[in-house]
């Protein structure tokens, strides 16, 4: 299967992971007012988060990265027809093999992205782009519980065994030398509402269509596993945003 067929599976979604615009600017109004901010969205999909942001931060200019070229054509159309693309710039590039200076941006922003890199490498990695005393906001997976059900457990092992308590990720980020400034669970809702209930519909939508091919059968499978795991198991885990300082 070709990357595009994976890309193809998520497409049309208001967002490509869990969060909401109430999430966004929660995190955002979290950070101190800074007049003309550069602000750099890593992974940034189809852009709701861009756009929410966009939307409420004045006269910022927000640089959104993806490695899939037709999310970055779709947030510039919507953008365009929201009056905001003259906030907006995209560019596509690999979060891991970023095209930016040293020091170059005010706010660094990741909702639902770090984990394909992995939380320790993105914190480290990324760092090099904010300038001293900017911040940083990004959402990434944790467990509420110190003993999750068998179940859960096993399916988080395979999926993504890094994943780790609050605890340990806040840990983890003060060990690269940022401070952190707030930091909240995302609700079930921000995993409802904008993700997972139109996910659901496009898999019913596009499992025709992949009949035969075992990798995206596969990806269908693993994706209704993962809907249903969060049904039964929501209050043992989910995504947690933190908002950070460089140089704590």
């Amino acid at each position: 299967m070709s990357r595009s067929a994976i890309f193809e599976i998520f497409d049309g979604l208001p967002r490509q992971g869990p969060g909401s615009n109430e999430c966004t600017e929660k995190a955002f109004r979290s950070i101190p007012s800074i007049p003309g901010a550069r602000i750099l969205d890593i992974g940034c999909g189809v852009g709701m988060q861009t756009l929410h942001i966009a939307k409420i931060c004045g006269n910022c200019h927000i640089t959104a990265t993806d490695i899939y070229q037709p999310y970055l054509d779709d947030l510039i159309q919507k953008a365009a027809a929201m009056g905001l693309a003259n906030r907006i710039s995209t560019v596509c590039a690999s979060m891991d093999d970023l095209p930016f200076e040293d020091g170059e941006f005010d706010i660094i922003w990741s909702e639902g992205a770090i984990f394909v890199m992995g939380f320790e490498k993105g914190l480290a990695y990324w760092q090099r782009f904010l300038k001293d005393g900017g911040f940083i906001a990004l959402t990434e997976a944790a467990w509420f519980t110190d003993k999750p059900s068998a179940e859960v457990l096993q399916f988080w092992k395979e999926c993504y065994p890094a994943i780790k308590t609050i605890l340990g990720n806040e840990q983890m980020i003060e060990a690269a030398g940022y401070k952190i400034i707030d930091r909240f669970k995302l609700p079930a809702s921000a995993w409802w509402d904008d993700y997972y209930a139109h996910f659901e519909k496009r898999l019913d939508e596009i499992e025709g269509k992949f009949k035969g091919d075992t990798e995206a059968e596969s990806i269908i499978t693993f994706s209704r596993k993962e809907i249903e795991i969060f049904q039964k198991y929501k209050d043992e885990y989910g995504y947690v945003f933190f908002i950070l300082q460089k140089g704590g």
